[in-house]
């Protein structure tokens, strides 16, 4: 059994996360893992799950975000590309 490097939990079923630098994350759960590893939002601090939307300032959960923390970019960003060539 692992340990989760999170919540402490002992458990059988515990998964590991590697890193680029080669270093490893133990963890229960997914929820443990995105607690731990995953980039929080310049604006409003939530975790960014998905992609996000990224600047030359900082990383946000959306472009709303974006442009409410007066990102120099925020103003051109959108959470959606256009729709392109649907028949």
């Amino acid at each position: 059994m692992a340990t989760c490097e999170t919540c402490g939990n002992d458990f059988e079923q515990a998964f590991e996360v590697r890193m680029p630098d080669g270093s490893g994350h133990t963890f229960d759960s997914f929820e443990c893992a995105i607690s731990r590893l995953a980039p929080t939002c310049a604006h409003c601090r939530c975790r960014i799950i998905g992609h996000g939307v990224h600047t030359s300032e900082a990383v946000y959960c959306c472009a709303h975000c974006a442009r409410s923390n007066a990102d120099p970019l925020g103003s051109v960003l959108t959470d959606s590309a256009p729709a392109t060539g649907a028949s």
